[in-house]
């Protein structure tokens, strides 16, 4: 169970993760998860600079391992790029060792000072140590792209219900989630520009 809006307590609980971002001049923050993947990173990148926007893109370093040209090439494009462990690790199923390993293993891939936990489940004591590294940024909007049980439609609709300045969007850009990514992105960005307001890179 998941909601495409998170709800305001739960920022307010976790005070020191990343939830949204400055709004004050209409900026949106479209984010990636799971990539870098050579069909769909390449069209969200396209999409992106059609629409003169930016993002974010959370990288699995095993991808990246396969993937380094098109990892260089995400952020010669101007984006930016955070980690999202070496092997798409849950904190929850993963022990504190393992978690950070795995954070650091792919760090040292990605040098990057954003961080987003996998299926966003991070323990305490993990966000705490990777904390004094990195930011740890979670979102305020969730598209549901990830869900083979949803139509496209729906992540559409429920996503630009849900978006507003200073939002954090996750997207991936995934074969699993290509079919409902494919459809959020390009409608995502049609509203953001009818409203005056841009997609920012963190």
């Amino acid at each position: 169970m998941y909601l495409s809006k998170t709800p305001s307590f739960v920022p307010a609980i976790f005070k020191a993760l990343s939830w949204t971002g400055p709004s004050e001049k209409g900026q949106v923050y479209l984010t990636f998860d799971d990539g870098p993947h050579p069909e769909h990173t390449a069209w969200a990148m396209d999409q992106l600079e059609a629409a003169g926007g930016r993002g974010t893109f959370f990288v699995v370093g095993e991808n990246v391992d396969q993937h380094p040209t098109l990892f260089a090439e995400i952020q010669a494009r101007g984006h930016s790029v955070g980690n999202h462990t070496q092997s798409h690790n849950s904190g929850w199923a993963s022990s504190n060792f393992a978690y950070l390993r795995s954070y650091l293993t792919c760090q040292k891939r990605v040098a990057s000072p954003l961080f987003r936990p996998p299926f966003g489940r991070i323990s305490n004591a993990q966000a705490q140590a990777i904390l004094k590294r990195s930011r740890v940024v979670m979102w305020d909007v969730l598209s549901g792209d990830f869900d083979t049980s949803r139509s496209p439609a729906s992540c559409v609709e429920a996503t630009l219900k849900a978006v507003k300045p200073g939002s954090i969007v996750v997207l991936h850009d995934s074969e699993k989630a290509a079919p409902r990514m494919r459809a959020v992105l390009p409608a995502l960005l049609e509203h953001l520009a009818e409203r005056g307001w841009t997609a920012t890179a963190l």
